[in-house]
């Protein structure tokens, strides 16, 4: 109450200086809501929680911005009104500076502004080993290569994503309002000749509290305050397989071509994975397109199937559970039809430089496993040979980069590739950051561009996945028995899929692509001005996220059919003579705008891509402190929302406190003696004349 009393007095003064608002109500006339805010959530797995959070009611704090070591030790020492709301660049955004502060009982929370034009010269906040404990190499399969302990693939990776801050730390986008705060910052609490601000003073409240605590076995007992991390995968293959027949498939031999689907960053919903993930995404997606012509003209002797997984940052979520699912024999194929398996792991950074073809070295003991190897790097490299692109084994004893391959090997020894742009640590200086953008792998467009033609520009990270994919479409086909006549035939064209994955995905080729109802004019649309985001998250209401839903569609483009099926026969194709569920999926899509009109003409897409769910197995066994399988969960909240405003001194509010309980004393006292005296005060002393005319 008495806090409120003093805001009421001196807030409608901040919102006509800074933002101009107007409204009649009390909390519109006390606090500025920021938008565009995204928090670090908690996130829990068999043995620990990691991530954010505040206390039930917010966490407040007088605002501080953070620019130099001289405003680190005034938050951290010698401030004398804490504790404060930290307002820093992204540049300041590191573990020293952070571990001091979760080490601090005087920092209430930290707000990092994400702009656009700033880049650290390296930063990633995951591990420098990751997923090591749900990789292959453990205590019984190359125990030597185990932990990292011969090569360190993130040496980057300062594991900032894995601590457990106790108050909440949120990211804003550097826009107008980061500029009210910095106002409201510089009119009310900046230092003037090294002495204290006086009061009133700018403060921030960040609401981002976690129901769930300690780990995963714990907020799966207790009900409906965790979630398991969960999406689906992407699934396809050159020639149609039963879906409704679960198992082994007779007769049926199948390469396997994989890249993973998501990315993370420190914060909740961010992560742009530009080299980590999307340029693996790209380069199969492209692959695809380019192979399919051609499979249709002459068939390989073996099925071509290409999967994209999800979750593959939280121990490997995707891969297995379609592993898991071969093994129980519930999934289309299992792991004996699987041939050999090529991996598109981080070949965003090339830039003219080698490629790499990574193996497992403990699998190629087993002379029939190294036979095939072989045989598939020797295929790889007798395509690049007609290519602009140059290959490379590292050392044969080196382990295994951090790959969904590896989920095939802790089950059975399986020839595979997994090919990058790196021959041992990472190039990659921004791993799970949210600095790994479009930016990074150079992707800049001529300022006279529309969009459109952005669309159609070769830039120079487009023209080097572009010749990768054609190198990964020519080896598939090759691998598989294809003729070699015909490799001049496939090629490659990444441009328009980069840009809708890493630049802007509210584009016309991706429109056209998409159901109605998820396209540009539906209620549903996905489409954004920017790049979706790959981190996982949660299965809410059974939705698929929006980048799994761009792979699903834009490979029903590129190996499906277009039919003459009307809409009500795409969706019950079954009721149509020669047409079969089983075999295929349809799908109702947008398709590309007529002549004479900016709706698109809508069209039925035969195709054999299909999802599989993406949930760790953990969860159905249900086994929640499992070792073996991934046991991410996300914590549910309430409410997200930052705000600021002014707070009067505590001298002010205990004198108001004071005066309010005073009136209240005197208010009662005065109500009780009028109460006492009401007869004598308020009854009638004269009765009302009776008079005659």
């Amino acid at each position: 109450l008495p806090q409120c009393f003093v805001l009421l007095r001196v807030k409608p003064s901040v919102n006509s200086l800074y933002l101009d608002v107007s409204g009649s109500s009390v909390e519109q006339k006390i606090y500025i809501e920021l938008k565009n805010t995204v928090p670090c959530v908690r996130l829990l797995n068999a043995t620990h929680q990691i991530g954010c959070q505040s206390s039930i009611s917010g966490d407040t704090g007088v605002l501080h911005v953070l620019e130099t070591e001289a405003d680190l030790d005034w938050i951290l020492s010698t401030g004398p009104h804490p504790p404060y709301m930290v307002l820093m660049e992204a540049t300041f955004f590191t573990r020293p500076t952070m571990m001091r502060m979760k080490n601090s009982t005087r920092v209430a929370g930290v707000a990092v502004i994400n702009s656009n034009t700033t880049a650290v010269e390296s930063f990633s906040p995951h591990t420098s080993c990751p997923n090591q404990n749900t990789g292959v190499y453990r205590e019984d399969y190359g125990p030597d290569l185990a932990n990292c302990s011969s090569t360190v693939w993130n040496p980057l990776g300062n594991s900032m994503s894995y601590e457990d801050f106790t108050f909440p730390i949120f990211s804003l986008k550097d826009d107008n309002q980061t500029q009210v705060m910095r106002k409201c910052y510089e009119d009310h609490n900046m230092r003037v000749n090294g002495s204290a601000p006086q009061y009133p003073l700018c403060a921030m409240q960040l609401f981002s509290h976690m129901h769930a605590v300690t780990d995963t076995v714990t907020c799966m007992r207790r009900a409906e305050v965790c979630d398991p991390l969960s999406d689906f995968n992407v699934w396809a293959s050159i020639r149609p397989i039963n879906a409704s027949a679960k198992g082994h498939k007779n007769n049926e031999s199948v390469v396997i071509a994989a890249a993973r689907l998501d990315g993370r960053s420190f914060f909740w919903d961010i992560g742009t994975s530009a080299e980590g993930t999307v340029s693996g995404i790209v380069t199969l997606l492209a692959a695809a397109h380019a192979l399919y012509p051609v499979t249709q003209e002459a068939p390989p002797v073996r099925n071509i199937f290409f999967t994209f997984f999800q979750g593959e940052t939280f121990d490997y979520i995707g891969s297995s559970r379609m592993v898991y699912d071969m093994k129980q024999d519930k999934f289309v194929i299992n792991l004996d039809n699987v041939h050999s398996v090529l991996e598109i792991g981080q070949v965003g950074l090339r830039n003219g430089q080698k490629l790499w073809m990574h193996t497992d070295p403990v699998s190629r003991k087993n002379s029939t496993v190294d036979e095939e190897v072989i045989n598939l790097v020797d295929n790889i490299k007798s395509v690049a040979s007609t290519l602009n692109v140059s290959l490379d084994e590292p050392n044969t004893t080196q382990a295994l980069p951090p790959s969904s391959f590896q989920r095939f090997l802790r089950v059975q020894p399986i020839p595979g590739v997994v090919l990058a742009d790196h021959k041992s640590s990472f190039i990659n200086r921004y791993y799970e950051s949210l600095y790994d953008t479009a930016a990074y792998l150079n992707m800049t467009y001529p300022s006279d561009l529309s969009p459109e033609e952005q669309m159609e520009y070769e830039t120079e990270a487009s023209k080097s996945l572009t010749e990768v994919a054609t190198l990964v479409a020519r080896s598939l086909y090759k691998q598989a028995g294809g003729n070699d006549r015909l490799l001049i035939n496939i090629t490659a064209d990444a441009k328009m899929l980069l840009y809708g994955f890493l630049v802007r995905s509210n584009n016309s080729w991706f429109s056209s692509l998409l159901p109605p109802e998820a396209g540009a004019k539906g209620r549903s649309s996905i489409l954004e001005s920017g790049p979706p985001q790959y981190y996982i998250g949660l299965r809410q209401d059974n939705s698929v996220k929006s980048v799994t839903r761009f792979v699903q569609f834009v490979m029903a483009n590129a190996t499906g059919t277009v039919t003459s099926l009307n809409q009500i026969q795409c969706q019950n194709p079954n009721d149509v003579p020669g047409e079969s569920k089983d075999l295929y999926s349809y799908h109702w899509v947008s398709g590309p705008p007529s002549a004479n009109s900016t709706e698109g003409d809508p069209y039925c897409v035969r195709t054999s891509v299909r999802l599989a769910k993406a949930l760790s197995p953990a969860f159905e066994l249900p086994e929640y402190g499992s070792r073996e399988y991934s046991t991410w969960t996300e914590s549910r909240w309430k409410t997200i929302r930052a705000r600021i405003f002014l707070v009067a001194s505590p001298q002010l509010e205990m004198l108001t406190l004071g005066v309010g309980v005073t009136v209240l004393l005197v208010s009662l006292v005065l109500t009780y003696f009028i109460s006492s005296k009401a007869e004598l005060l308020f009854s009638s002393t004269h009765e009302t004349p009776n008079t005659t005319y």
